[in-house]
């Protein structure tokens, strides 16, 4: 009995282990990077146990004796590690996702990298994942409402770059002059390059961070680095592309027909009223209202089409074991909205190579060819599509005058102006050919191994401009006719830039972290630009007469200029990182910068310094349970801002005459109005907090800025000369808090999700101006802007409204309105009431004040990511406020009086009692006395908008037969959806002033990625 149990348990312990044996399998892989790169070194475990393996060069790895139930789990620095269930497969493909919130994530600073643990300066990073899902031709796009504190103003004319402004507006002109570092190189404008081959975007921000940079950053400094191949990597072909439409969204409404009739007889304009009759003499009266003509012209819908866009790359990259390499062409196409000749058109060609020539040497090569064609919109066109009456068709065959299309005239039925916004669109052709030839070369070596090294680089940029604009001859009949003339402009900037670097990095007693740099920089900026304009071309109706050297000789007189431009700059910098036990940081630069643009003081010194204290790697906060990651950091930077117009002027002598007595006598009088500029120059405190919580899946971090702007350059005007000058004459502040946070989540090895959300406030404000009128006037007079001590940058200036007259009553009881009556003013019902602020009992330009301004005081942005398996949802949205705009557009109306208006002046005028209290009436409109500057005219500029929305799903090429490739498949609306009161086609106005603003599309792509 006892050996039969014996037997038994044997038998039983036999097939259990012959069960365990068939439970444990062999499974082969790929991991690959973000970049579908295979990533070698990867670790590859089973959970709960020590067996384990790394991939090899191709990424790949064959594990053995691993359960069919069980995890594997896959880690590498940089990425987020990944429990990935086997569930009894025998091949899997692992695609690995970076941990941006990785302490060891190495950011590129001015000159070098740095830990981004160890920063102590504003740096924002944004990856090429989020970069390439905008579609747009210029790759600085994207970063609208990602990253807190930058501004990103969206032109929507193609080829057109968006203005930027990082915390504000900092100088008196709204040249804003970002400084873009390209793999070392600085440019003004990253317009020549594929957001396809862009690796990453860092933002920096604050003084501190930007001062390494010199004279070329007071604005703030945006480094690219560019994809690269990699070493010991077989070659990997990548083709990534989209095709989509554009399409205008929130289009002006302008009055109808109907509408207009209704205006024009209640301005009690005996002419207008003719004008209509002419209508409908000429074209018929209406049958639905025979009041009306018989013609209802939407201009916007007419001038207003879809644009195709389209993206496509191709790319090639890899390496050996001691050459990395990366190359690749981009074409890129875009309609306008406007529909006449114009799009934008760009093809490049781009190289990367880096070689170690030596075990201590390595050399490299960046180049980058663009050669791209614009034909910029006559902008013109959306001014007079806003003017022009829509009892005007756009053909009219009773016009035989018009040649050689028989557009129609508004002069042919009494109006002063053609109106027609056609042949501005049709008689122009303004093209740009815009090429350009970028690179760096570099030598690097090590003189002391892993520890000190030295890097020379030599970076150039030729860019050639050609510009020629054509206008061709047309007649539009009533004496309208323009004779053929042709403007062309040829510009060539050559500029070049020779950087040294030596950097030192050691450590010390295991605890002590210390990198020194050292370098100095030398540039030479040149351009040259000739203008001529001939008129009366032979054989205009072919283009390839279209050359001055077909121009009437005579037309030349007076009509050919060339100007020259040339810079130098010279510079010396140092930096000190040091790091004590990855708790207390020390950060410190130093920059002298001479500058040939000014006469006296050429040289000027900026330093720089920042201290972070990471509380969490004390001693005290360990096993705290709460906090992954705390650091406190401060900084403080002075930077020069030479983007400015160099030391000009002229001494002046004048004869003058004067009565002395009843005795005229002559004389000279002498000026001088030289601007002897010196330095702008920035200083920014800057106080932040970075903090990661629960497990590391929430992150935050948070700043709070000043900014001041000293001998800020501004006009100043000089009384006995009667001239404005360019003086060192002001300081400007921006000051406010930055806030972002991001929550990152994996419920499951196949479902994470991510949250985030930023927002910024900004506090524009003059704090002195040394101007005797204790102000300075931009703008035109009817549109004035005023910058005021304690006050924005170009605030609008003018009346404000309380409300509008509504009977007789109510003037006959209002003193301000019976003064105006008494000095001639008409005031009747359905005109405004305006505010006397000064209580004197009327209205003059004493009781003028700011109205607001056009920069933001609030803005924010937010993102919502979901992954699913092989499905991805990403969302982002974008919005401010605090910003007025000036609708000028409706405000010229002062100008002419026979003109077209929107259709919320048509639908809200006053038209009797009650019937409004904030819009004049139809013959108000046409009085001086509501055309005042007053907020009437200037309007919020708040929006809210959902920036981006994308769905994509990733075909795996292991799931198909064959050796198949992967394929990503992606579905993009770019701005689908914009809300805002503000009465025109979008609230982004970079200046604040909407006179002839082109629309800002909505876009929607279909889109592939396909790596072989």
């Amino acid at each position: 009995m006892k050996i039969k149990s014996k037997l038994l348990l044997i038998s039983f312990l036999l097939f259990q282990a012959v069960l365990f044996a068939q439970n444990k399998i062999t499974i082969s892989g790929t991991v690959l990077d973000d970049q579908g790169q295979p990533l070698p070194g990867t670790n590859v475990v089973v959970k709960g146990t020590t067996t384990g393996i790394q991939t090899d060069f191709d990424g790949n790895f064959t594990l053995d004796n691993v359960p069919g139930d069980g995890i594997l789990v896959f880690s590498y620095i940089g990425f987020t590690t990944q429990e990935v269930p086997v569930n009894n497969r025998t091949v899997m493909e692992v695609n690995m996702r970076l941990d941006t919130q990785s302490l060891d994530e190495v950011v590129v600073v001015g000159y070098g990298t740095q830990k981004k643990a160890d920063l102590t300066g504003s740096i924002v990073t944004i990856n090429s994942e989020q970069i390439e899902k905008t579609p747009s031709a210029n790759p600085v796009q994207s970063l609208q409402g990602k990253v807190a504190g930058v501004q990103i103003v969206t032109t929507g004319s193609p080829g057109a770059s968006p203005t930027v402004r990082i915390r504000g507006l900092g100088t008196y002109s709204d040249a804003t002059n970002i400084l873009y570092v390209v793999d070392g190189m600085f440019y003004s404008n990253i317009d020549f390059l594929n957001p396809n081959d862009i690796k990453s975007m860092n933002v920096l921000k604050d003084a501190s961070s930007s001062a390494i940079y010199g004279v070329r950053a007071a604005n703030g400094v945006i480094i690219i680095e560019t994809k690269s191949g990699g070493k010991n990597r077989k070659p990997q072909i990548e083709y990534n592309g989209y095709t989509g439409i554009q399409r205008a969204q929130n289009v002006l409404k302008m009055a109808n027909a109907e509408q207009f009739v209704t205006m024009a007889v209640e301005s009690g304009s005996t002419a207008d009223v003719q004008f209509v009759l002419n209508a409908m003499q000429r074209y018929g009266r209406s049958r639905v209202n025979p009041n009306v003509p018989n013609v209802n012209t939407d201009w916007y819908d007419e001038i207003i089409r879809d644009g195709l866009i389209q993206n496509h790359s191709l790319s090639v990259t890899g390496g050996t074991d001691n050459v990395s390499y990366s190359l690749g062409t981009n074409y890129f196409a875009q309609e306008g909205l406007l529909d006449m000749k114009n799009e934008y058109e760009r093809f490049n060609i781009r190289s990367k190579l880096d070689v170690d020539v030596l075990d201590n040497v390595k050399v490299g090569v960046n180049t980058v060819f663009s050669n791209a064609t614009q034909y910029t919109p006559e902008d013109s066109a959306w001014f007079k599509a806003y003017f022009a009456v829509p009892i005007l068709p756009v053909y009219d065959d009773l016009n035989t005058d018009a040649t050689p299309i028989r557009y129609a005239n508004a002069q042919a039925l009494g109006y002063r102006g053609t109106q027609n916004p056609f042949p501005d669109m049709k008689y122009n052709d303004n093209r740009l050919k815009i090429r350009k030839l970028l690179a760096n070369v570099y030598l690097q070596t090590d003189l002391i191994k892993d520890k000190l090294t030295f890097k020379t680089t030599y970076n150039v940029d030729f860019s050639a401009l050609e510009e020629r604009y054509t206008n061709l001859p047309y007649n539009m009949g009533f004496g309208d006719q323009r004779i053929s003339s042709i403007n062309r402009k040829q510009n060539n900037y050559y500029n070049q830039i020779w950087d040294n670097i030596l950097t030192y990095n050691d450590t010390f007693a295991d605890d002590h972290n210390v990198t020194l740099m050292a370098g100095a920089s030398y540039r030479d900026e040149a351009a040259n630009r000739f203008e001529a304009t001939g008129s009366d071309i032979v054989g205009i109706d072919y283009d390839t007469s279209w050359y001055l050297d077909f121009a009437d000789p005579l037309s030349f007189n007076n009509n050919v200029e060339e100007a020259n431009r040339r810079i130098y700059g010279q510079s010396y910098f140092s930096r000190l990182s040091y790091n004590y036990k990855d708790r207390y940081l020390l950060y410190g630069t130093f920059r002298a910068d001479r500058s040939s643009k000014f006469t006296q003081d050429q040289w000027g010194y900026f330093p720089s310094v920042g201290a972070g204290w990471v509380i969490s790697q004390e001693p005290f906060m360990k096993d705290n349970n709460i906090f992954d990651f705390l650091k406190l950091r401060a900084a403080w930077g002075r930077l020069g801002n030479d983007n400015v117009a160099a030391s000009a002027g002229a001494n002046t002598v004048t004869n003058t005459t004067v009565d002395l007595g009843d005795t005229p006598v002559t004389g000279i009088t002498a000026t001088s109005t030289y601007t002897d500029l010196t330095w702008e120059l920035v200083e920014e405190t800057d106080f932040g907090i970075n903090m990661r919580t629960f497990n590391n899946r929430l992150s935050l971090e948070a700043d709070y800025y000043i900014r001041d702007t000293k001998n800020a350059i501004m006009p100043v005007y000089i009384p006995i000369a009667n001239v404005t000058v360019s003086r060192n004459s002001g300081v400007i502040r921006n000051s406010g808090v930055e806030v972002a946070l991001n929550w990152t989540n994996d419920i499951t090895p196949d479902f994470n999700y991510t949250v985030g959300a930023n927002f910024t406030t900004v506090k524009n404000e003059t704090l002195e101006i040394e101007d005797e009128r204790g102000y300075i006037d931009s703008g035109s007079a009817e549109f004035r802007q005023r910058t005021i001590v304690g006050e924005p940058l170009y605030a609008f200036y003018g009346y404000e409204t309380t409300g509008v007259y509504q009977n007789q009553a109510q003037i006959d009881a209002d003193p301000v309105a019976q003064s105006a009556i008494a000095n001639g003013q008409d005031i009747e019902p359905g005109y405004l009431i305006y505010r006397d602020r000064n209580g004197d009992g009327s209205i003059t330009d004493e009781d003028r004040t700011v109205l607001g301004s056009f920069l933001p005081k609030f803005t924010y942005g937010g993102n919502i990511g979901i992954n699913y398996k092989d499905f991805g949802f990403t969302m982002n949205f974008y919005g401010q406020s605090g910003n007025k705009i000036l609708n000028r557009k409706r405000g010229e109306i002062i100008f002419t009086s026979d003109t077209n208006m929107d259709a919320d002046l048509a639908k809200n005028r006053w038209h009797g009692e009650g019937t409004s209290n904030s819009y004049p009436s139809s013959a108000g409109l046409r009085d001086s006395w509501n055309q005042k500057l007053s907020n009437f005219w200037v309007e919020d500029g708040d929006f809210f908008r959902i920036q981006n929305i994308q769905l994509a799903y990733t075909l795996r090429g292991a799931k198909l037969k064959g050796n198949a490739p992967d394929f990503k498949f992606t579905l993009t609306a770019e701005r689908p959806l914009t809300l805002f009161n503000y009465n025109g086609f979008n609230p982004e106005v970079s200046d604040g002033v909407d006179r002839q603003t082109y629309p800002v599309p909505s876009i929607y792509t279909i889109g592939v990625n396909v790596k072989l």
